[in-house]
């Protein structure tokens, strides 16, 4: 894992690879690298949006277009503007994957 990674996950408040999270299991990824920024329930806390611009991943507007393959391109490559790291080589393939089609999927919605 990338050192910079690690800090931005310390600061976070996000352990380096979800714990007692398989591949498959997004929702626990979700919970254990994503919510720290993005809330446990895709609604990220005022602080995160002021300071970091944090997007909520609840809005009709993001659940329109949301898509798995454009959820996992952002986790792999994080944000243009570097506030999200990059986690590709901080989480494998398959928990990208996982945690991208949990974002992006009605059962993520439902929880709002």
């Amino acid at each position: 894992m990338k050192p910079w990674v690690l800090a931005v996950l310390a600061v976070a408040g996000c352990g380096g690879t979800p714990s007692g999270a398989g591949a498959g299991d997004g929702q626990a990824i979700f919970q254990s690298l994503c919510a720290s920024c993005h809330g446990s329930d895709g609604r990220p806390p005022e602080a995160m949006v002021a300071r970091l611009a944090v997007r909520d991943l609840t809005t009709p507007e993001f659940r329109a277009c949301v898509t798995p393959a454009g959820v996992e391109h952002q986790v792999r490559a994080g944000s243009k503007n570097r506030l999200m790291p990059a986690f590709a080589g901080a989480i494998d393939d398959a928990q990208i994957t996982a945690v991208a089609a949990y974002v992006a999927s009605p059962q993520f919605a439902a929880r709002r």
